[in-house]
């Protein structure tokens, strides 16, 4: 059976993660150590999808560096088609992040320029028209324009394709509300929520109510390690993570989610199901120290699962 195509349009960068040591002191200097590895959350995403066994294609600007040739060098590794825009006079963006000894972050900094020169023309190039076409499912990451991420949608919804987003942070997800109508899910925390709402909640259980308030029909919110939501049309539902022995690195967890349950969606599998998935891909993220787990598998994920508890039916 042909696997389901996968276009994601997004970052696929560099990210650079210090982990400090002992006890985060602000304003001091921390002993720690740095590490370096492609990333970004729509690549994040894909190479997740392609580890599971999806036909997975990576559009995105990237500049003409020694850092790119590292992400080309990763999408290979992880069995991601990689079909960038290099700007060869152009740095490769980056992330810039530390994170405390409990593996939590502490403070990033994106240098996301690039992808502000991937605007909707883009989008009308023969190759990107055919790409759309041949897709099941579009996933975007609000690193891209406004305008892009707006045009993206709303040509996926025309050719009647599944669309998906992640939020990557408060002050880019709302790049993404002028294409709600046409967005199937969107995966966000609550502060990525709360920038989307205006408020914040004292029972996650309102925040599907709040955000169909401002068009967006389907959701996954995240909680750090409390209950995760998840809503459509058809109602909405909760999945308690199951416990960690050991925390590696919540870099890349929320990305992780959304393979899992765009995984499980793809396969036709019920909202409950597909958080569960979506769950089950994170634990095994976090459990390691890579942004995307070389234990990303088939098999590894089924194993999972079964640690997850069932769903909670809110509504």
């Amino acid at each position: 059976m042909t696997p389901p195509i996968i276009t994601v349009f997004g970052g696929a960068h560099i990210d650079r993660r210090g982990r400090i040591f002992g006890v985060t002191i602000p304003g001091a200097s921390n002993p720690g150590a740095w590490f370096e590895e492609a990333g970004g959350g729509g690549f994040n995403a894909a190479r997740n999808l392609a580890r599971l066994g999806l036909d997975v294609r990576m559009v995105g600007p990237r500049g003409g560096d020694a850092v790119g040739e590292t992400v080309a060098a990763a999408a290979v590794a992880a069995g991601v088609d990689d079909r960038p825009f290099i700007f060869l006079d152009r740095r490769t963006p980056s992330y810039t992040a530390i994170i405390e000894n409990d593996g939590n972050l502490v403070i990033a900094l994106a240098d996301m320029e690039l992808y502000n020169l991937f605007s909707p023309r883009r989008l009308r190039q023969r190759a990107m028209r055919e790409t759309i076409a041949e897709s099941d499912l579009i996933l975007m990451d609000a690193n891209l324009p406004s305008e892009t991420l707006t045009a993206l949608t709303e040509k996926g919804r025309e050719e009647g394709k599944t669309v998906a987003a992640i939020a990557i942070s408060p002050a880019k997800v709302v790049r993404l509300v002028p294409g709600f109508p046409s967005l199937d899910f969107l995966f966000m925390n609550e502060a990525e929520a709360r920038a989307l709402t205006g408020k914040g909640v004292e029972d996650a259980a309102q925040w599907p109510d709040l955000l169909r308030e401002k068009g967006l029909m389907g959701g996954v919110i995240t909680r750090g390690g409390r209950s995760v939501i998840a809503y459509d049309k058809s109602g909405t539902v909760a999945v308690v993570p199951p416990k960690l022995d050991a925390l590696g690195d919540v870099t890349g967890a929320g990305d992780a989610l959304a393979s899992g349950f765009l995984f499980a969606t793809l396969q036709g599998k019920s909202l409950a199901e597909s958080l569960r998935t979506g769950v089950a891909a994170a634990g095994l993220t976090v459990a390691s120290p890579l942004a995307v787990s070389e234990n990303m598998t088939v098999v590894a994920l089924q194993s999972a699962i079964t640690l997850v508890p069932e769903a909670q039916i809110l509504s």
